[in-house]
């Protein structure tokens, strides 16, 4: 069933003025100089050890 109705076509100009009212300013740009290398401190366990875990935990 055709109802006659056309898909609205947005400007870019419009698409930003939408996402500004949806999600407010974007936060400032993190220039490459304030960016830092991360160091996992320790290894994170793998998925066996997580389901051991639970089991154990919910058998007490």
């Amino acid at each position: 069933m055709h109802n006659g109705a056309m898909a609205e076509s947005f400007t870019d100009e419009e698409f930003a003025f939408l996402r500004h009212v949806r999600f407010g300013d974007l936060p400032a740009r993190v220039r490459p100089e304030d960016m830092v290398t991360l160091k996992e401190t320790e290894p994170a366990p793998d998925y066996a050890d997580l389901a051991y875990d639970a089991r154990e935990r919910a058998e007490g």
